[in-house]
């Protein structure tokens, strides 16, 4: 599962926080996210996929149209528990804002995801 994992925190960067295409967005959550699924990030907790999808929209509006996110260290897994390193900023320079997600696995799909912003 380590491996699997990793891939999944991975995937869920590019295939769901960079997607800008919400119909796109939805098929990569209803892959790496179970149907029950919580994000909990900054003043914001949903559940589900839809409220998933539209939940990273919303950040997304609020966020320049050249920003990504970019994974800055490996993932690390710790049993059924996972970290990614992230930062976010114009495509191709350096991130203005870093953070980290940590995710809670069960049954190979993300339980729950929690996004946390350095200030």
């Amino acid at each position: 599962m380590t491996d699997e994992a990793a891939i999944m925190m991975e995937d869920n960067l590019n295939q769901v926080w960079n997607e800008r295409d919400p119909a796109l967005r939805l098929k990569a959550i209803e892959k790496i996210y179970s149907a029950t699924a919580t994000l909990n990030h900054v003043g914001d907790q949903v559940t589900g996929w839809a409220a998933i999808n539209d939940s990273v929209s919303t950040t997304q509006k609020v966020l320049p149209s050249n920003f990504v996110f970019t994974q800055v260290k490996p993932v690390i897994i710790n049993n059924s528990i996972g970290r990614l390193i992230w930062g976010a900023g114009p495509t191709g320079q350096t991130p203005v804002a870093t953070g980290m997600d940590i995710a809670l696995f069960e049954n190979g799909k993300i339980k729950s995801l929690y996004v946390f912003l350095d200030k």
